[in-house]
């Protein structure tokens, strides 16, 4: 595509001296080369104006930057207001505009948002409409995985995406959008055909992040400007804030019976290898019974919020039931399919909030001990470790401590830490900085009806050591140890 043709959308300050074609559009200086354009993006940490330079050396000759930089003659550099949101508005040009061929359906709240992501991708694949996901997990369509750098990434990186998802057959897309997202305008320009509210509480607030709770609310909030329908948690109290910014149709959700969306008469279900709910539901004045694998009192919500998504996009209300049957979540409450007489359930839970949140939900469950194997992750705020020490130690009837992404801190350092915490509730712990070593502890302590909770990793695939993604599957070290002990018995 010509220079002049991207340009052709933006406001700038200069005129085109050599109408080149572009090949790409880069803001990383080591990505450059002959043919792109480079955008210098102002960031916390970094300052991409003065990373121009080295673009230049790699081969970039057209800039677009917020100030003056100092590069030679054959440079094209052109000055704008923000270039953050310029970046979205010649991505969107350069890859033809692919959100407007697609069904963005964007996901906002402090918890909930990978859940409820996986669960409109579910039910809209059951139905056939192919539908990808960017968020906390990456990107996933087609039957490929593809990692980034954000919970909502860049808005070249989301064109991209957007791009390369219609190539291969979605008609949907199912994005988890952060306040840091929205306030650094990644999601500009993107039209949203609906736009879902989980719930809101404390987070991300801090020096590189969100100064105050009502700075963070308001960020959310701005997201619904740009929504075809809302659906919204009406039992969360914040849903008044994001009301105030929402100009379009709203799809209410909740357990109050005058909602669009309600649940009632929940009851866990229990089977071999299976934790999940059950539940009375009414959607639009139709009753529906819901059975879903997905375990706990906070996914009544989330299947709401889904079913509400799902249904403003043109999915009827029976087939999204019926998908709700086999969707499931990685890393999310996941119980896994084992010959065992226990259960190991695999969760995201990283703080204290979390992990009583999903040590609640299984006692609906319980029938024998809860056993929690469980870290904090290095060179990160002491408080976490002492909540999550202090949920657990009460909560649990053993705690198994262990490594979750130390980094560069002494792995015995954090688990200290946490152990202080569980002395304080007098709760029960071992010590084993080894997470494979830990895992197959708790394995081999376990005894009938137990429930091993593996939580803090969830999705990730990963063991962050020193600056190093070691791989590390916490599946695979349970399948490992199971197939070992049928193998010698």
């Amino acid at each position: 595509m010509k220079l002049s043709e991207i340009l052709s959308v933006i406001e700038y300050d200069n005129i085109i001296k050599n109408d080149i074609e572009i090949c790409d559009i880069v803001y990383d200086s080591r990505k450059a080369t002959d043919g792109v354009i480079f955008v210098c993006l102002s960031g916390l940490k970094l300052d991409g104006h003065a990373f121009a330079q080295s673009a230049y050396q790699n081969g970039a000759r057209v800039f677009i930057c917020e100030k003056e930089v100092d590069l030679p003659d054959d440079s094209q550099i052109f000055i704008v207001k923000n270039s953050r949101v310029v970046l979205g508005e010649i991505a969107a040009k350069f890859f033809s505009y692919p959100a407007k061929e697609l069904k963005v359906i964007g996901i906002t709240g402090t918890k909930g948002k990978t859940t409820v992501a996986h669960l409109v991708q579910g039910i809209l694949n059951e139905n056939g409409i192919p539908c990808g996901i960017i968020g906390t997990v990456g990107a996933e369509f087609g039957g490929k995985k593809y990692p980034t750098s954000n919970t909502t990434p860049e808005s070249y990186e989301l064109h991209k995406l957007f791009r390369a998802m219609l190539n291969e057959g979605c008609r949907a897309v199912a994005l988890e959008v952060s306040s840091l997202g929205v306030k650094h305008g990644r999601i500009d320009g993107i039209p949203f055909a609906c736009g879902i509210f989980t719930n809101l509480s404390p987070d991300h607030i801090g020096p590189l992040e969100h100064d105050s709770f009502e700075e963070y609310a308001y960020w959310k909030s701005v997201f619904f400007e740009r929504c075809e329908t809302a659906v919204m948690n009406f039992d969360d109290a914040a849903y008044t804030i994001m009301k105030e910014k929402c100009k379009c149709k709203i799809i209410s959700y909740g357990l109050d019976e005058s909602y669009d969306i309600s649940a009632k008469n929940v009851r866990p279900l229990r089977t071999r290898n299976e934790m999940g709910i059950n539940f009375d539901c009414s959607a639009f004045n139709k009753n529906l019974k819901i059975i879903s694998p997905l375990p706990g009192n906070f996914n009544v919500y989330n299947i709401m919020s889904a079913i509400g998504a799902v249904i403003s996009i043109g999915c009827s209300i029976d087939n999204a039931v019926d998908a709700l049957r086999k969707v499931r979540v990685k890393g999310r409450a996941e119980i896994l399919d084992i010959d065992a007489d226990y259960d190991v359930i695999i969760d995201y839970a990283h703080n204290g909030l979390s992990l009583k949140s999903i040590i609640e939900t299984l006692y609906a469950y319980k029938t024998g001990r809860i056993i929690c194997v469980f870290g904090s992750v290095g060179g990160r705020t002491q408080e976490r470790r002492r909540e999550m020490g202090l949920v657990a130690g009460s909560m649990c009837d053993l705690c198994v401590l262990t490594s979750d992404n130390p980094d560069f801190e002494e792995p015995m350092s954090v688990i200290n830490d946490i152990a202080k915490a569980v002395e304080e509730v007098n709760g029960n712990y071992i010590c084993e900085p080894d997470r494979k070593k830990a895992i197959e502890k708790a394995l081999s302590i376990s005894k009938n009806n137990d429930i091993i909770l593996l939580a803090g990793k969830g999705h990730e695939e990963y063991q962050l050591i020193e600056g190093v993604k070691v791989p590390f599957s916490e599946k695979e070290c349970v399948s490992d140890y199971i197939r070992r002990l049928s193998t010698n018995a």
